[in-house]
Parts: structure tokens; C-alpha cells; sequence
């Protein structure tokens, strides 16, 4: 009986949570328009606010996009291989198993887990690399063992080198924001790398 009243409890109060949660637009002030707070969120339809994960809305979201412009080939729209990229994303996110080992300018990162989770560090960490290696203040490399992916970025910059401990794998992975326009690319069938 106890179990099932503080089960009715916790429902109550996460249904209450998710009404606060939705409701919530404190960062609005008493004088915005509605119509214009409207206005708003429509003036900016062809620009991509998904980065990854949550593939169902990103794919959502460049469907708008993509519905929008009038100057879309639809002959050349490859949702499939945006999907395939977006479960890569996930499962580099959430599979990969990695250790970061901190050097004194920088980390290597040796990322390894299953057949398929190393298929895709090999597809997405050094195309990856290619990016982070266009930001100067930073040396990159990638390179491939057996069964693991090596990212390994260094700099003379010890500000730098803090952002790079602070960062480690992961955070490198996501960092230089390019992923919109690769999906965006990707699902409009233009060249963009593969990963």
C-alpha cells in the first residue's frame, strides 16, 4: 500500500515538474508580444539548431529546413545516410571506451568497445581530426591500431593545454562547430566528409 501511495506521489509531482518545465518562458518579459515572440521562432527557418544526438530531431529538424527552401533537389536528399551518421554519433557517444592519458602539452586519447563502435571511431575520430586540426592553436593527430582509434592533440600554449585536459575525448569530439552544416550538407546529398 505505502508503495503504491509514494508511486501516486512521484507521479504527481513529476507530472507537475514537466507542466513547470514546459510552461516555463522566464526568460521572456511581461511586455513580449505574443505575436511577435511568434514572429520570432519562424524568422529563422533555415538555420539548423540540432547538433546531434536526439537523431529523430535532428532529422525533424532538416526536414523543415530542407521543406523550406525552395531551391532543394529533392532527386539529391540523403536523409538514410544523415540517419546512418547520427547513429554513429550516438554510438560513439555512448559506446566508445575510452582513456585519456594527460601529457604535459596535451592528452592522447586511445578509444576502443565492440566491432561496430570501433567501425565508427574509424569513420568519425579522424575525420574529426581533420577539423580540430584547422584551429592553429593546436597540433593533431589520429591514427588506427587493431582495435582502437588514437586522437592525440598537443600545443605549446599551456592556456591551451588546459582547454585540452578540460576537453579530453569527448569534449574534443564536439567541439569546433561544424556538425550542423555537415548534416545539413550530408542530407542535401552535397559533398561533405563522411563520418
Amino acid at each position: 500500500m505505502r508503495l503504491g501511495i509514494g508511486i501516486a506521489v512521484l507521479a504527481v509531482v513529476s507530472t507537475g515538474a514537466i507542466a513547470v518545465a514546459q510552461m516555463d518562458h522566464s526568460g521572456h518579459g511581461s511586455d513580449m508580444d505574443r505575436d511577435l515572440h511568434g514572429q520570432m521562432a519562424a524568422t529563422d527557418a533555415s538555420v539548423l539548431r540540432e547538433p546531434g544526438q536526439g537523431a529523430f530531431a535532428a532529422l525533424s529538424e532538416v526536414v523543415r529546413v530542407l521543406e523550406a527552401d525552395p531551391e532543394t533537389d529533392w532527386s539529391r536528399v540523403d536523409l538514410a545516410g544523415l540517419r546512418l551518421h547520427l547513429v554513429d554519433m550516438d554510438r560513439l557517444d555512448t559506446h566508445a571506451v575510452v582513456s585519456d592519458e594527460e601529457l604535459p602539452n596535451g592528452i592522447v586519447a586511445t578509444a576502443t568497445g565492440d566491432a561496430e563502435t570501433v567501425a565508427t571511431l574509424r569513420r568519425m575520430v579522424p575525420a574529426h581530426a581533420a577539423h580540430l586540426a584547422r584551429d592553429d592553436r593546436w597540433a593533431v593527430t589520429a591514427s588506427e591500431t587493431a582495435e582502437s582509434v588514437v586522437l592525440q592533440v598537443t600545443s605549446e600554449d599551456p592556456a591551451v593545454v588546459a582547454r585540452i585536459h578540460g576537453l579530453g575525448f569527448f569534449g574534443l569530439m564536439a567541439s569546433q562547430d561544424h556538425h550542423r552544416a555537415h548534416h545539413l550538407m550530408m542530407a542535401r546529398g552535397e559533398e561533405a566528409h563522411r563520418h
